[in-house]
């Protein structure tokens, strides 16, 4: 079988997969747990390590209690990633709730943007669809497309279903721009890994040097825009609860790296409450910093 058609076949075997039933899927994310876990150690290694590293005070008993916690959370983020293609929006709207929206609520009736940002912890897929439907104004996720084009096709259709407007990467400015004049809210993965020619900014993100993405800050300098931190909680399997955390109001009133400091330890903050659900298989310090970090943010163009 060709890549394309191999990829052609996983699409469409996800779509049928899709039309089961939540309770269904759930099961077989129970059995992919043993599987990957117990069977083939899935990033195993990688795991161990970034937990060990981010809570050195931790006993080895208590870094593995995480470990399970999040391999089994993980298969169930998985199937739930999968439902998207066929879940309703009451469905998710009953999953998915959104908390201290007023604020947000009043700037775009006012007219005025926001920028979210959030980040790889719970149903991050689910909340962003969510957005679509909780507020008033316009949604633009940024996101990274993928190299396969038959499931970045799968994937941008999925997240677009509730009226999200998908924004690769490198068309933000250009996106932000032909949006200006309308209510809009912009989401960024505040803790994605930057690109390597992109590594400008280092800090200490959980005891290691992890360069951060400068683009929330970037925008909010030149716009003034309101930043809020959509803290996800994870209630109970399928169910979360999303917290519209006011970090900046006033971005030009802000230093150099101070509104992605706050990010950056408000992120932390709340992955030490419950460290689980943060996704721990991903290499994020894999890159160590260079005699560039901590370079000034490069200037951006006006609109």
């Amino acid at each position: 079988m060709s890549p394309t058609a191999f990829s052609r076949f996983g699409v469409f075997s996800l779509r049928l997969l899709s039309k089961m039933p939540l309770s269904f899927l759930y099961l077989i994310a129970d059995f992919f747990y043993l599987l990957v876990y117990h069977v083939f150690g899935y990033r195993k290694k990688v795991v161990r390590e970034n937990l060990t590293n981010s809570f050195p005070e931790k006993s080895l008993a208590e870094i593995i209690k995480i470990e399970k916690t999040f391999f089994r959370y993980l298969t169930c983020l998985i199937v739930e990633v999968v439902k998207m293609n066929s879940i309703s929006a009451k469905e998710l709207q009953k999953r998915v709730k959104f908390k201290n929206t007023d604020l947000v609520e009043a700037y775009l009736k006012n007219n005025e943007s926001v920028l979210f940002c959030s980040s790889h912890y719970g149903n991050y897929e689910w909340v962003c669809m969510g957005i679509g439907m909780a507020f008033s104004g316009e949604h633009y996720p940024i996101y990274k497309p993928l190299s396969n084009e038959f499931f970045d096709n799968w994937f941008l259709k999925m997240r677009s279903r509730f009226g999200n407007h998908m924004v690769a990467m490198r068309q933000t400015i250009r996106t932000i721009q032909s949006t200006k004049d309308r209510p809009t809210m912009f989401t960024f993965g505040s803790d994605q890994s930057p690109s390597k020619d992109d590594m400008k900014y280092w800090t200490l993100l959980l005891n290691q040097p992890a360069a951060i993405q400068m683009g929330v800050e970037k925008i909010a300098m030149k716009t003034n825009r309101p930043i809020f931190y959509l803290k996800t909680s994870y209630v109970k399997r399928g169910y979360y609860e999303v917290d519209c955390v006011p970090i900046c109001l006033n971005p030009k009133e802000t230093a150099a790296f101070e509104i992605t400091e706050t990010h950056t330890r408000f992120l932390e903050d709340f992955i030490k409450e419950e460290p689980a659900y943060w996704l721990w298989s991903h290499r994020r310090w894999k890159h160590k910093p260079s005699e560039k970090a901590q370079a000034a943010p490069e200037p951006m163009v006006n609109y």
